[in-house]
């Protein structure tokens, strides 16, 4: 993969993870955690849609290897609720 490849790939896990985040209603300030997430949200929601045999929708080719959009945007609202779980303050 080439530096400009991996370049589309970090901006389009960044945009599938705000929207992750978005939907979730969690917001961590920067954008290597939103990156982060994209990419935990795309191998979450394949491991989701592989373990219910459902198909890729939407599914972004860069340089011969797909991203998963959907799966992503999914997953990533999936680990930003977990997230907002494990690091929101606690409130007594």
């Amino acid at each position: 993969m080439t530096l400009g490849g991996f370049l589309i790939l970090l901006v389009i896990a960044a945009i599938c993870g705000a929207i992750g985040q978005a939907l979730a209603g969690f917001s961590r300030p920067g954008c290597l955690f939103t990156t982060l997430i994209g990419f935990l949200g795309a191998w979450a929601g394949l491991l989701i849609a592989d373990v219910f045999d459902l198909p890729e929708f939407f599914p972004v080719s860069i340089e011969g290897r797909t991203f998963p959009v959907v799966w992503s945007i999914i997953g990533a609202a999936l680990v930003s609720l977990i997230a907002s779980l494990i690091l929101s303050p606690r409130r007594t």
